[in-house]
């Protein structure tokens, strides 16, 4: 019987997740609109600074996998390296929303060096903070549980980020978006050092690889390569980020740039009624507020709420149905109401609210899932080969992560250019259009080819049990 993992626990590892999510949220929404009106690059520099940054932080991942499955300390493999790593995570996230007094290529050298910087300590802390997760626990059913509550602290930090940083950046700012970013970036880091911390005290390491087992790091890469799952959520993962990058590095411009201001300020003006006048005590309607970054946050605020619910019924849609299947149908759904954007007129802010609700509700069903999908893979490593090796299971997939963000960012900052955008400018019609498409058509293509990859995972709902209980029984030998 497998050790109940408590609730203390559960929120003490998700709050780590929630810390990362500070950080890459911010990249995933509003790092591209933050190079190009705040620091001052070009849509394309911004491009190739993703391309290059993206995937070094791809080549660092799988290095930290082999690192981190060799590390062995008295806290155990990887707890220590969220440890190690939380200062210098918050101070590289600060400096990486820091706009130097530079010129042109002194500001773009800045943003190469920080990037890059802030997404090698990303994997240096991620890497084993996701191998974690794979050795809490072997019951399935905990797995997914705890997978759940990581994923409602991610969107709580979703929330902070899409709902407050905005609003925050303005009011730091006072018309200066550099500034803002800073000084909100750098709330945003200290809270992510002090949950980091949390995650170190709060965690066990339960799952421990066989003592016999010798260490061989290409035996580790030939036993990947041979676990078709793994190969299958490798490729999945890389469209899958290709499409989060593109559509959610895109959707702020599409607020700003696309959606009716008027109608904007009437729906922020309904809304404001409703709340009491809430929305005008704290400036976000009136004459100097942001309309569209303020509409663009709070549409977000209650899609992110519908991810909870989302989040929470997945558990149970997962336990019925089994984690692939759901996922699958998740993403099928997500794909078509992606696409439906594309319909949107510009003065249709309810129907934006109404689609982007819809939307994430979807997602928040499909969020947990990959996650605790990756722990079954290196479960079906060991259960196959009978040799563990958590991080570099969790390494590998991470890699199609960062390709998938990297290839993603890089052909949103391209279309932009492409499409003729000019940064806090009135946007051409050819523009205007192509903002629309980068927001819905494109990114849809990306899930759906991720959709089809999908249908050749082969860990079904049997397959996991099974996978539980024969696993289980070999574990006793060396565990006692």
């Amino acid at each position: 019987m497998a050790e109940k993992i408590s609730m203390r626990e559960k929120i003490g590892f998700s709050l780590g997740d929630g810390a990362a999510n500070f950080i890459f949220q911010t990249m995933m929404l509003l790092q591209l609109s933050f190079y190009t009106d705040s620091f001052g690059i070009s849509a394309g520099a911004a491009a190739l600074l993703f391309l290059v940054a993206r995937l070094w932080g791809a080549v660092a991942d799988p290095l930290m996998g082999v690192i981190a499955d060799r590390t062995d300390t008295r806290w155990g493999k990887f707890r220590p390296w969220i440890l190690w790593t939380a200062i210098p995570f918050g101070i590289i996230g600060f400096l990486a929303f820091t706009t130097p007094h530079f010129g042109a290529s002194g500001k773009i050298m800045y943003a190469y060096i920080t990037y890059i910087l802030l997404l090698t300590v990303y994997s240096a802390n991620n890497i084993p903070y996701s191998a974690l997760s794979g050795v809490i626990t072997g019951d399935m059913v905990q797995r997914t549980s705890l997978s759940s509550v990581r994923f409602i602290v991610v969107t709580l930090a979703t929330i902070a980020i899409q709902g407050f940083a905005l609003p925050m950046v303005n009011h730091f700012g006072q018309g200066n978006s550099a500034k803002g970013y800073q000084v909100t970036m750098g709330i945003f880091c200290v809270l992510a050092v002090l949950f980091f911390i949390i995650t170190f005290l709060s965690t066990k390491e339960r799952i421990k690889p066989d003592p016999k087992q010798k260490t061989s790091l290409k035996q580790d890469i030939s036993d990947l390569l041979k676990n078709k799952p793994w190969v299958i959520m490798f490729l999945v993962f890389i469209f899958m980020f290709i499409f989060l990058a593109i559509r959610n590095g895109i959707l702020l411009y599409f607020f700003k740039y696309y959606l009716d201001k008027e109608s904007m300020i009437s729906f922020l003006g309904g809304l404001d009624k409703g709340l009491f006048g809430l929305l005008g005590k704290i400036s976000m309607i009136g004459a100097n507020a942001d309309i569209a970054g303020n509409t663009f946050s709070i549409i977000n605020i209650f899609s992110q709420l519908a991810a909870i619910l989302g989040i929470i019924l997945s558990k149970n849609l997962a336990a019925r149905f089994g984690k692939r299947d759901v996922f699958k149908g998740a993403l099928i759904m997500a794909t078509v109401v992606t696409a439906l954007f594309f319909f949107i007129g510009p003065k249709a802010i309810v129907l934006t609210l109404v689609l982007q609700i819809i939307f994430n509700f979807i997602w928040g069903v499909s969020m947990p899932l990959p996650w605790a999908m990756m722990a079954d893979v290196a479960d079906f490593s060991e259960w196959k080969n009978n040799r563990r090796a958590t991080a570099i299971v969790f390494a590998g997939i991470m890699i199609g992560l960062k390709v998938g963000l990297a290839i993603g960012g890089a052909i949103s900052g391209v279309l932009l250019s492409l499409y003729g955008y000019v940064a806090n400018a009135v946007q051409t019609p050819h523009t205007i259009s192509g903002i629309r498409l980068i927001t819905s058509i494109y990114p849809a293509v990306f899930l759906g080819i991720g959709i089809i990859v999908l249908m050749f995972y082969s860990i079904n709902k049997k397959t996991e049990f099974q996978m539980q209980d024969e696993l289980a029984e070999r574990r006793k030998a060396y565990s006692n």
